[in-house]
């Protein structure tokens, strides 16, 4: 169903500022919108945290450096003390798809997380700056990565090409995880709903009393995708600390 009110309508990208350049479609859509709305509640959220920062921490304070210690903690734990020069990088990533993730839930929002060329284009950006920054740092010594250590000689011509797959593979696993997760749960959210609007729509005040169930469930599965959001977030935060780990130190 792709009609006005289906279940796939919620990700419709729409052109809110119509705009060509040299042929090409540069249109201000409603995901760009969501883009910018999202960099403006962290920026906000960011700025009045820190804008007073006190000795005893307010609940505004508090919060901002809960996310600071979470974050600088998963770059200790999964990449180590050199990865602090990561942490502008890896802070931005998460916050950028956890807003997505979030404002998704929000009534008539968008979520552009919901989008494999969004994913994509965040999973290729982590990719191509282990890669890049790894050849700089190690040099040919880099490619040592797809030896792993320990393998027997003999076993050498078998690993080397899984690994090289398993590397290049890396940004499409990232992108599809965190897209697949966020088109599911917003599609069974949207079914849910229109499946109560349907039943109230077709037997009145008994539809309701019938309807309630999906209602309950639907209440149920908007607390799990809220829990779901910060998850995924976690999860792709994480997955890009491991891979920044690659230009950091080489086992062998």
């Amino acid at each position: 169903m792709t009609e006005t009110h289906g279940p796939l309508h919620q990700f419709v990208i729409e052109p809110l500022i119509p705009l060509q350049i040299a042929g090409f479609d540069v249109s201000f859509t409603n995901s760009s919108l969501w883009m910018m709305i999202g960099v403006a509640v962290s920026v906000a959220f960011l700025s009045l945290a820190t804008r007073r920062a006190a000795l005893v921490p307010g609940r505004l304070q508090m919060s901002a450096e809960i996310i600071y210690q979470f974050i600088a903690n998963m770059i200790r734990e999964n990449v180590g003390d050199a990865g602090r020069v990561y942490f502008p990088l890896v802070f931005t990533i998460f916050m950028v798809v956890f807003m997505g993730n979030i404002l998704g839930m929000l009534p008539f929002s968008f979520t552009y997380t919901s989008h494999i060329a969004v994913t994509g284009a965040l999973a290729l950006g982590i990719f191509l700056t282990v890669f890049v920054v790894g050849l700089f740092r190690h040099g040919l010594h880099f490619f040592h990565l797809f030896v792993p250590a320990g393998v027997p000689l003999w076993l050498t011509p078998l690993v080397i090409p899984i690994e090289i797959i398993s590397f290049f593979v890396r940004p499409l696993t990232l992108s599809v995880r965190l897209f697949a997760n966020m088109m599911a749960g917003h599609l069974i959210l949207k079914v849910f709903a229109g499946f109560c609007v349907s039943l109230i729509g077709a037997f009145g005040a008994l539809g309701f009393i019938g309807a309630l169930g999906p209602m309950l469930f639907n209440c149920a599965m908007i607390a799990l995708e809220c829990l779901i959001a910060f998850l995924q977030a976690y999860v792709f935060t994480i997955l890009t600390c491991i891979y920044l780990k690659d230009t950091v130190e080489i086992s062998h």
